[in-house]
């Protein structure tokens, strides 16, 4: 990840360990991702316990959580990103970038 914005010269990094919020964000994601996978697959294939079937959906929801921590946590980076950083669109329209250091 950059350290500043190529566009805007935004410092990334507000402040030490200012990313260490978004572990936050990214248990809201995985929280919000299990439970659809969890309504997805009582819906399609039902879920009970005499069957096992919460096992599979907990090794499916597993391996999936696991593929897409990659883009969990990149997503989660610019959601917390956005609660902190106004976005000015205007600022894309300046000559040159203005490099925070």
């Amino acid at each position: 990840m950059y350290d500043n914005c190529p566009v805007c010269g935004q410092k990334y990094e507000l402040e030490t360990g200012f990313w260490f919020g978004t572990g936050y964000v990214s248990y809201a994601l995985s929280v919000a991702f299990s439970v659809f996978n969890l309504i997805w697959f009582w819906l399609f294939f039902g879920l009970t316990w005499r069957d096992n079937s919460i096992f599979v959906w907990l090794g499916v929801n597993g391996v999936l959580l696991v593929l897409i921590q990659p883009w969990l946590m990149r997503i989660s980076r610019a959601i917390y990103l956005y609660f902190f950083v106004y976005y000015d669109e205007d600022t894309a329209k300046l000559e040159k970038p203005v490099h925070q250091h």
